[in-house]
């Protein structure tokens, strides 16, 4: 990187840091999408995912974010060509740097904690490859229908015990062996 593109980045302190913390309590999303897809093993797959979304004037922060965490993008809001949205969907960048820095930054003071702690148990069960059966997947469901019981009126697709059943189908967990 040039000498110029260095004093266009910004500073990361503690204080930067701490102003993203902020920052994102009141702007930032924690997410995981159920998404619907026929050949996915059991029809659905969770997509976990963070972001923050700005108007192009708050671009500076949205590059802050993009240094503090080390990864993530930067790209235009679909449907609003004024905002911005910076996005990690990379499981193992959230576990390793989005967790931590909530954990330190952000959790302390946060209203959104369960959010947060749910967030961090569907990363826990994805990481030991819970997503990968059928009575896991379940869970992992459960618990993100579960993340944001108040969500500024935002409802999900299709109802848990849909996509539950459509999990779950043709499994039955495993009885006792009566021999």
């Amino acid at each position: 990187m040039g000498g110029a593109n260095q004093q266009e980045r910004l500073a990361v302190t503690e204080e930067a840091k701490y102003f993203l913390a902020g920052f994102i309590e009141g702007e930032g999303s924690l997410l995981v999408s159920i998404k619907h897809h026929e050949t996915s093993r059991f029809g659905f797959y969770v997509d976990p995912e963070f972001h923050l979304v700005q108007h192009h004037s708050g671009l500076p922060i949205l590059k802050l974010a993009q240094e503090v965490f080390g990864t993530g993008r930067i790209f235009p809001k679909p449907g609003s060509k004024n905002c911005y949205t910076f996005a990690i969907h990379c499981r193992r960048s959230l576990w390793e740097k989005v967790v931590p820095f909530f954990e330190k930054y952000v959790v302390p003071y946060s209203c959104k904690r369960e959010t947060f702690y749910r967030f961090r148990e569907i990363l826990e069960l994805m990481n030991q490859g819970e997503h990968r059966r059928p009575e896991g997947l379940a869970r992992i469901v459960e618990k993100a229908y579960a993340m944001n019981p108040a969500a500024k009126g935002k409802q999900r697709l299709r109802p848990l015990q849909e996509v539950l059943a459509r999990i779950l189908r043709d499994h039955t967990p495993d009885a006792p062996n009566t021999e």
